[in-house]
């Protein structure tokens, strides 16, 4: 009898710790939204021909590809290739800064939308 109690008591324990553990959890991760939409958004705005932004989000083909605009098209094209991608990141910053934290987190992280 005392020892179905003691299991008993050690069972309700081990669905308390991971009751609690799964709200940390959760709020560990609705942090992270925040914090990987503001920064995302910064690095748009400052470093956005450079694609930082991108590859921050997980895009990394996306991220590639405004790297090698500004780098390389915007030496070709004398500046106005790298002056569009930056446009471009400066666009998508101010887009994914003024997207409520739970919109800029379906769009750019549950359905992976890569452009604007």
């Amino acid at each position: 009898m005392e020892e179905n109690k003691n299991a008993e008591n050690i069972n309700n324990d081990a669905k308390s710790t991971a009751n609690e553990f799964k709200e940390g959890w959760n709020e560990s991760m609705g942090q992270n939204k925040e914090n990987k939409k503001l920064i995302a958004g910064i690095l748009a705005i400052v470093l956005g021909g450079f694609g930082i932004h991108k590859f921050i989000l997980g895009y990394n083909k996306e991220g590639i590809i405004l790297l090698v605009v500004t780098l390389v098209l915007g030496i070709i094209t004398c500046g106005v290739a790298a002056s569009a991608a930056w446009i471009i990141g400066l666009i998508e910053g101010i887009i994914y800064l003024t997207k409520t934290d739970e919109e800029f987190y379906q769009t750019y992280q549950v359905n992976k939308k890569p452009w604007f």
